[in-house]
């Protein structure tokens, strides 16, 4: 389906999304969010895709909300704000990696938080500006960021609002891993193709695992992994891991 605020490309089973208004540094707008919902709601539901790219057309990942955007007056009290619409469009069940290849800031930064990867250009560059905008933060970062990077650092970011490089994104642990521009868009892709050829079910059961495991207690996880154990023991893939080692050949998952 065309999308007039995203790219969508697929590569085996990869698929790349890419915010696609460079000319406003891909500012978030209710279309954007409603198109991004729409867009990774498909490819969550889609068996031919194993993981997603997040990515910005342009110089910037995103420059956070559209501040110029005019407010959908249509839409009611009762219909989602444009932080809840992109929270729940990124809450899906298939990996995320964020690409992040230029300025991520305000919404465009909380957003990266969402996916489970994430990747910097070196020339990416960073911003929480909420409190001097006389906004909160959003997204739940105030819950995942201090998960990240500690809630010293999380506090200095949010009520400082200062800009700051990938590099020190880095060192906190913001991002997982920092790489030269020209290399962000391979580097990217390779991981994320390292995942896809990995048991499409193992994957899931897995992330869904870790995001579980934020909020839960240690029994109640062990209990969950041993359930978790059992299930992707019976199924297809799970057996044609044991034969492709005993037959010293790559494994072909089919996702069963």
């Amino acid at each position: 389906m065309a999308y007039e605020t995203l790219l969508i490309e697929n590569t085996g089973h990869v698929a790349t999304v890419t915010l696609n208004r460079p000319d406003k540094l891909n500012a978030i707008n209710m279309q954007l969010a409603d198109e991004l919902h729409e867009a990774l709601a498909a490819l969550d539901q889609d068996d031919g895709v194993r993981v997603i790219i997040i990515t910005g057309a342009g110089r910037a990942f995103s420059s956070g909300a559209d501040l110029q955007a005019d407010r959908d007056t249509t839409r009611g009290n009762t219909a989602p704000s444009l932080a809840d619409r992109l929270f729940r469009a990124l809450d899906i069940q298939k990996p995320t990696i964020a690409s992040i290849n230029g300025v991520a800031v305000g919404g465009g930064c909380t957003m990266t938080l969402l996916c489970d990867i994430r990747i910097a250009s070196d020339a990416a560059r960073f911003q929480l500006p909420f409190a001097r905008l006389s906004l909160c933060a959003e997204l739940g970062s105030t819950y995942i960021l201090p998960r990240l990077i500690g809630l010293g650092r999380a506090t200095e970011l949010l009520l400082t609002a200062r800009m700051f490089d990938a590099s020190e994104a880095g060192e906190m642990g913001l991002v997982n891993h920092v790489v030269p521009a020209a290399e962000l868009a391979t580097t990217t892709l390779e991981m994320a193709e390292t995942i896809a050829s990995f048991p499409p079910q193992a994957v899931l059961v897995n992330k869904k695992a870790l995001r579980l495991g934020v909020g839960s207690d240690l029994e109640s996880q062990r209990q969950h992994e041993e359930l978790a154990l059992s299930l992707l023991g019976k199924t297809e893939d799970a057996k044609e891991a044991v034969a492709a080692f005993r037959e010293k050949r790559a494994a072909v998952f089919q996702g069963r």
